[in-house]
C-alpha cells in the first residue's frame, strides 16, 4: 500500500472516530404507570424520580423526559416518543424505560409473536406492546435500548425486537404475571458504582442487566421463595430471549453506554447517601414481605404496618431527593 493511500486511510479513520465521538446525544424517556395502590403508585414514581436524576447528571448531551402521575397517559407517551421521532438522529441513542404493572392476554388475537397480547397499564387507556414498537419504529435512532421493567414484559418483548434495538424485559414470559422487582435494582445499577464492573466510568446496559438480574435472585434467595421473575433480553432483532449472552446475543446490550458516571461518582460514593440507599432497599423488601403475607396477618395490623412503612420510605426517599 502507498503511502498516500495509507494517509487516506488513516484520515477516514479520524474522521469516522471524530464522528463517533462527536455524536452522542441520548433521549431518556421514562414512563412509570398506573400504581393502582398507594404502596405501587410510591415505588413506581420514587423509581421513575431515581432514573430522572441519575440521566440528568449523565452530561449535556441526555435529552430526559419523565411520565409519571397524570401525565403517565398513552396520549402524553405517544407525544413524547412523536417529539423524540421529530428531533432525535441517526447517531443518537434512545433510551425508553417502563416501570409499572403489565398484564398479558395470550388468548385469540393475541400473542408474545403480535404484541397485542401484552398491555403496559396506563392512567386511561393501555398501550400494547406493537403499538409501542410502532411508536419506537418511527425514531431514527440506529442503537435503541427498551427496558420494561413489569409484570408480564416478557410478552412484549418479540414485538418489540428489532435490529439495532436491544430489549430488556423483567420477566421470560408474559405469564410471569406477580409484580417484579427488577424495577428496583434496575434503578439502583444506576445509582451503585459496583455495577460498573469493568471500571469504565460508565454503566452499559449489559452491566445494569447482569446487576439487576443478580440482586433480584438473591431478593428471592433471601425471603426463601420460588422466583416469580427471570429477567431475559434480546438485543439482534431476530432471536428468542435469553438469560445470558451468547453467539451474536449480548453484543449490541454489552456496547450500549446507559449512563456515564465519572462526573457524579463521586457524589455516589458518599457514605451518608449510601446508608440512605440501603435503608431504602430494606423497607422496600419490608413492603414487599408484607404484601406476601398479608393473607396471613389480621387486616388492620397489614394497614398500620404498611401506612408506617410507606411513611418512612417517603421519608428515605425525601433524603435522597434533597
Amino acid at each position: 500500500m502507498t503511502t498516500s493511500r495509507l494517509l487516506t486511510l488513516a484520515c477516514c479513520l479520524l474522521v469516522a472516530v471524530m464522528s463517533r465521538g462527536a455524536a452522542g446525544a441520548t433521549y431518556f424517556v421514562t414512563v412509570a404507570g398506573l400504581g393502582g395502590e398507594p404502596d405501587y403508585e410510591q415505588r413506581f414514581t420514587a423509581a421513575a424520580k431515581d432514573l430522572d436524576k441519575a440521566f440528568r447528571a449523565s452530561g449535556a448531551s441526555a435529552h430526559v423526559t419523565t411520565l409519571m402521575g397524570k401525565d403517565a397517559t398513552r396520549a402524553r407517551l405517544t407525544e413524547v416518543l412523536g417529539t423524540v421521532a421529530r428531533e432525535a438522529k441517526g447517531d443518537d441513542d434512545f433510551v425508553l424505560v417502563l416501570i409499572g404493572h403489565g398484564t398479558f392476554s395470550g388468548g385469540s388475537g393475541g400473542g408474545e409473536d403480535s404484541g397485542d397480547g401484552y398491555k403496559f397499564n396506563l392512567v386511561g387507556p393501555d398501550v400494547t406492546a406493537a403499538e409501542l414498537a410502532g411508536m419506537c419504529d418511527k425514531i431514527t435512532s440506529r442503537r435503541q435500548l427498551v427496558v420494561d421493567t413489569t409484570s408480564a414484559s416478557g410478552g412484549a418483548v418479540m414485538a418489540l425486537r428489532r435490529a439495532g434495538r436491544a430489549v430488556v424485559a423483567a420477566t421470560k414470559s408474559g405469564t410471569e404475571k406477580n409484580a417484579t422487582v427488577f424495577a428496583r435494582y434496575w434503578v439502583e445499577a444506576m445509582q451503585d458504582p459496583a455495577a460498573d464492573v469493568d471500571k469504565s466510568d460508565s454503566i452499559s446496559a449489559m452491566e445494569a442487566f447482569q446487576y439487576a438480574d443478580k440482586k433480584t435472585a438473591a431478593f428471592y434467595e433471601s425471603q426463601k421463595r420460588l422466583a416469580t421473575e427471570h429477567a431475559v433480553f434480546e438485543d439482534t432483532g431476530r432471536g428468542e430471549p435469553v438469560r445470558t449472552a451468547s453467539g451474536n446475543e449480548g453484543n449490541l446490550l454489552s456496547s450500549f453506554t446507559v449512563l456515564r458516571i465519572g462526573a457524579s461518582q463521586k457524589a455516589t460514593n458518599d457514605p451518608a447517601r449510601q446508608q440512605l440507599l440501603l435503608k431504602k432497599e430494606e423497607l422496600e423488601q419490608k413492603v414487599d414481605v408484607l404484601k406476601y403475607g398479608k393473607a396471613a396477618m389480621d387486616p388492620d395490623e397489614y394497614k398500620k404496618q404498611l401506612r408506617e412503612t410507606l411513611v418512612q420510605l417517603a421519608e428515605v426517599q425525601g433524603e435522597l431527593d434533597k
